[in-house]
């Protein structure tokens, strides 16, 4: 069983730049793909931002490409937001994908979640 705990959330204006980082109870970055995956109110939870195990390949959702980065440490998942617009407001959540190439597309794919930190940007 692993936990996952994201930090860094907050309310911020558009244009302002947030930093999300993600923990583990224990080692799991250097072997499992992981995501960030946000669900903004009344809609279904979408995929952000990606990375493959050996962090050889990131993806990013078009509606945040450019504007989002994925990194990580040993023991730290980030997601760098600059350029945050109102559309940015949703909980985003910390995955850990089942296998070493993290799904874009399918939350089932993720077998261990965080409980989400809430990001609202205003105008």
């Amino acid at each position: 069983q692993v936990q996952l705990k994201e930090s860094g959330g907050g309310s911020v204006q558009a244009g302002d730049s947030l930093t999300l980082s993600c923990g583990a109870s224990r080692p799991i970055f250097s072997n499992n793909g992981m995501g960030w995956w946000r669900r903004a109110a009344g809609k279904e939870r979408e995929f952000v931002a990606a990375m493959s195990w050996n962090g050889g390949r990131t993806y990013y959702a078009d509606s945040v490409k450019g504007r989002f980065n994925i990194s990580r440490s040993r023991n730290t998942l980030t997601l760098k937001m600059y350029d945050l617009q109102i559309e940015d407001t949703a909980v985003y959540f910390c995955a850990a994908s089942r296998s070493a190439v993290p799904s874009t597309t399918s939350t089932s794919a993720y077998n261990y979640w965080g409980q989400g930190t809430q990001v609202t940007v205003s105008s």
